[in-house]
């Protein structure tokens, strides 16, 4: 998340417009599941790296690009789109339209639209709060926390089940595999225990072993978000509207 040597706005001003950029963290599930694509598809970008750590998100430059102040943030020419699903469904559309990583027959689209959208409202939340909230602000794990994290799991593994497929939207990849293997990515990175959920089990292993040049990409997250989980970062110099501040011993 840090280590940059300029600030995210003076590299908003360097780069050449007509270069795609993505401007995303190292650790982020939804970043990771951006870049993901972004190799899937080989489309030629930058990926700008947004500094957590001091708060380059939060700034007001960053803000005229996305007034949510959220990463990622994909700048296509000019063109600004935020939301990591927004920016997955963008790239297949604009770049790939007959690609299978986005299926146009109606019913398969609409399985990888749920699947973007279940992970966006309700796994990809439990597992934040459960897993990411704590290492990096002032949070505890809570026995409720964990309830909904087990709730959120076991309906994935319904999901799975119902469809009897090797991914989560149908028998082959799509975008909607993306986001969902950067979050159970989090669980593996603090060590938590799924194997009582086999299939969503197996399918993340299955992704790791059948396409590793994209695993790799939220490899390196996972490394950072398992160094973190022993050594939180510092995030004093952060002053964030909602989430309390961590106190880190030195």
């Amino acid at each position: 998340r840090t280590g940059s040597q300029y600030s995210v706005e003076a590299r908003i001003i360097s780069t050449p417009l007509d270069t795609m950029k993505i401007y995303a963290v190292s650790d982020g599930p939804p970043s990771l599941a951006v870049r993901m694509a972004l190799k899937a598809l080989d489309i030629a970008h930058e990926h700008v790296p947004v500094d957590y750590g001091k708060g380059e998100h939060m700034t007001e430059d960053y803000a005229k690009m996305n007034p949510q102040k959220e990463i990622p943030v994909l700048d296509d020419d000019g063109f600004f789109l935020s939301e990591s699903n927004a920016i997955l469904q963008y790239l297949c559309d604009k770049y790939a339209p007959d690609s299978p990583l986005y299926p146009k027959d109606p019913k398969e689209r609409a399985l990888v639209n749920h699947r973007l959208c279940f992970n966006l409202s309700f796994l990809y939340p439990q597992i934040s709060a459960y897993v990411m909230a704590p290492i990096f602000f002032d949070y505890e794990r809570t026995p409720m926390g964990l309830k909904k994290l087990h709730i959120a799991l076991a309906a994935f593994e319904t999901y799975m089940s119902r469809l009897g497929s090797k991914f989560a939207a149908g028998d082959h990849l799509t975008i909607a595999d993306f986001p969902l293997v950067t979050s159970v990515m989090c669980l593996e990175g603090i060590n938590f225990n799924i194997d009582q959920y086999p299939l969503v089990k197996a399918w993340y292993a299955n992704f790791k072993q059948q396409y590793p040049e994209l695993w790799a990409i939220s490899a390196v997250g996972m490394a950072e978000i398992t160094e973190f989980e022993k050594n939180p970062p510092d995030l004093s110099g952060m002053e964030h509207p909602i989430h309390p501040i961590k106190k880190v011993k030195k």
